[in-house]
């Protein structure tokens, strides 16, 4: 049971806020001059006393969903999103390809990896996570056409203060997990205790600013901050799955299982071939299929998933008519293979979408924690030696763009000097920066495409001389006789010829670079533990950055196992960067702050960017049909197989 305290709802205002305003105006008067005005002074006490019992309430709003900047775009009475189709037929059976394996079903904790820890598996939208709270941010259910917003699912609406240093979720009295059982603020307090505990160290993270859970009744349900002015925290709990309680209090939620979980959303899991297959069947009498965020979603019966390790082989699986989906990660192959029977009759199409999202950072990740790459010269040194011109031209028949942003095509990226806000952000810290951030922008070096200059040459090793690095004919070596060599280590065997050149540009300065390719589990196990030298990874970006950014860069996250600080960021210019990002007010501030992050961690070389584009390569089965596709998302999970497809 809730105590008192518990229901004591925040919204309790005996006072109006103008009155009580006033009431603190008279008592700050009496305080600086009571001594001259005692005949007032009781007045004034007894004022005091009724501020002490009725304190200021912030002001107070409820709605159907959340803008963490301006308004949502849709009003509570909205029927379906404007890229979705209510009327679009149910039915059919669609084939679903992903890459690697999984050894869990469990997707929220450290050990074990999941479906949805795979490649271009979220992009289905159909997965094994549990619906969360709300929809529109996070990996769940993205928007579609706003940057920052989110919408009912569980919950029904959100109450927030002004201030948002607390918020209500009100949750819908129809919502049932699979079973039956209705889901309730029980199950959203034990989802928050539990992750809190036992997931993985990012939910931690995201959840570390929750003072407490006030459970208000079966249905209602209140999270009061730490520190107030946050107004990301109210979507990142949005964004929370609700677990059930009874399914989980007697089970070991840190263990690996190939049993699927009780779930509550539109799919559930029906067949398991560990490693290989899933089979999802819609749920026939979902709680959900009725309200306006999943109108014109969710549209086939069965989904098979069959999961491919080789992408090559995968590709020629896909040709040969055994899944219906390909979304393609590799220029070269988006280029010349698709010359065959199927496309060229019409039976496959192939689309290149243009879209509006961030793209995620892709890089080669140098460790910090390793000696090696401690030094910041070092790190730019090993940039210059990565001849992008050449591996686009010759590797990717021109088709990517350069990453000079950690938040390529996005209005994040800091492309110029820093100027307005962002310089002022920035400009407190003069003395532990670079001198040369606030004159010029940040510049990668390039090339023709048919090698490295030589000046590149030299200023590279220049920059390894002055970190202590000498060349002899074995190769560079600094004052203790260690030679300068590392291991770059790989997952997708594909890769391999990708870094091949990067590998001979480094040895033609002395540098020994070995390329090794281990097996998934080995690689997570690894990674997990910050085992590595170099490592090529992506991370997820967003249209509105916010606490993942922590996660990836704060120098709290260096030691924390399983972090996603990959390349153990430690800057105290990192950490107030992003303390100003999650302080944000406005959509200007956040943009402003997001730039200063960016600018410092590109000037300090802890990554080598790669490459990206600005569109989906999709190839798929003629059997499907879609609106337009909306500029922040691909939205598969809106899309519907052709009547003739639905009828058989």
């Amino acid at each position: 049971m809730a105590s008192a305290w518990q229901a004591r709802d925040c919204s309790y205002q005996p006072f109006s806020c103008g009155y009580k305003l006033l009431l603190y105006r008279l008592v700050f008067f009496h305080v600086c001059y009571g001594p001259d005005i005692r005949p007032m002074r009781s007045l004034y006490l007894l004022m005091a006393c009724l501020l002490a019992i009725f304190p200021v309430e912030a002001k107070v709003s409820k709605s159907h969903g959340y803008a963490q900047f301006g308004e949502l775009k849709y009003p509570a009475n909205f029927k379906h999103f404007d890229w979705t189709n209510p009327d679009a037929p149910k039915g059919g059976t669609v084939r679903l390809m992903a890459s690697g394996t999984f050894d869990s079903l469990n997707p929220y904790t450290l050990k074990g990896s999941s479906p949805s820890a795979t490649s271009n598996f979220l992009q289905y939208g159909v997965f094994e996570l549990n619906e969360p709270l709300m929809v529109g941010t996070g990996i769940y259910d993205p928007s579609g056409d706003e940057p920052a917003s989110s919408y009912g699912l569980i919950a029904k609406s959100v109450e927030y203060s002004e201030d948002r240093s607390w918020v209500v979720f009100n949750l819908r009295e129809e919502a049932r997990f699979h079973d039956g059982t209705p889901i309730t603020a029980f199950d959203v307090a034990f989802s928050y205790r539990t992750l809190l505990r036992d997931g993985h160290p990012s939910y931690r993270t995201s959840l570390q600013d929750v003072e407490r859970v006030d459970i208000l009744n079966r249905h209602r349900i209140r999270f009061v901050f730490k520190r107030s002015g946050n107004p990301l925290q109210i979507l990142r709990l949005g964004e929370l799955p609700v677990l059930p309680q009874h399914y989980w209090k007697d089970r070991d939620f840190t263990a690996t299982t190939y049993d699927p979980p009780l779930g509550s959303g539109p799919y559930r899991i029906t067949s398991v071939a560990p490693g290989r297959r899933l089979v999802f069947e819609r749920v026939k009498d979902w709680w959900g299929k009725d309200l306006a965020v999943n109108a014109g979603k969710y549209n086939f019966d069965r989904v098979e998933v069959d999961f491919y390790r080789d992408s090559n082989i995968a590709f020629e699986a896909f040709k040969s008519g055994l899944f219906d989906f390909y979304i393609d990660n590799q220029a070269k192959n988006w280029t010349s293979g698709y010359n065959f029977p199927a496309l060229l009759n019409g039976e496959i199409k192939r689309e290149e979408i243009s879209h509006e999202i961030p793209t995620q950072t892709q890089a080669l990740f140098m460790n910090t924690r390793r000696e090696v790459f401690q030094d910041r010269r070092v790190r730019e040194a090993m940039g210059m030696m990565f001849d992008f011109e050449w591996t686009n031209r010759t590797l990717f028949s021109n088709s990517y763009k350069r990453s000079r942003s950690y938040y390529p095509n996005s209005v994040f990226a800091a492309l110029e000097k820093p100027k307005g806000q962002e310089w002022l952000l920035l400009s407190p810290y003069r003395k532990q920066l670079p001198s040369r951030m606030f004159l010029e922008p940040f510049e990668l070096p390039q090339t023709n495409g048919n090698g490295i200059p030589r000046d590149t040459l030299r200023k590279a090793l220049g920059l390894l001389k002055e970190a202590g690095w000498k060349p002899t004919g074995q190769g560079l070596f600094n004052a203790r006789g260690e030679k300068l060599s590392f291991e770059i280590m790989l997952v997708n065997p594909n890769l391999e010829r990708i870094l091949q050149p990067y590998v001979s540009n480094l040895a033609t300065i002395g540098i020994e670079v070995r390329l090794r390719t281990v097996d998934r589990a080995q690689y997570k196990q690894r990674l997990d533990q910050f085992d590595y030298d170099m490592i090529l990874m992506t991370l997820q970006q967003s249209l509105s950055p916010g606490l993942e950014q922590w996660l990836y860069f704060h120098s709290s996250q260096v030691n924390v196992k399983g972090s996603k600080n990959y390349a153990g960021v430690a800057h105290p210019v990192v950490d107030a960067m992003l303390e100003k990002l999650l302080a944000a007010q406005t959509r200007a501030e956040q943009v402003s702050a997001t730039k200063a992050l960016d600018r410092v961690l590109l000037w300090q070389h802890y990554v080598i960017p790669n490459w990206y584009i600005s569109q989906h390569r999709l190839a798929y089965r003629n059997r499907f049909e879609h609106l337009p596709t909306p500029p922040y998302t691909l939205g598969l999970r809106a899309w519907w197989l052709k009547p003739v497809e639905t009828a058989k």
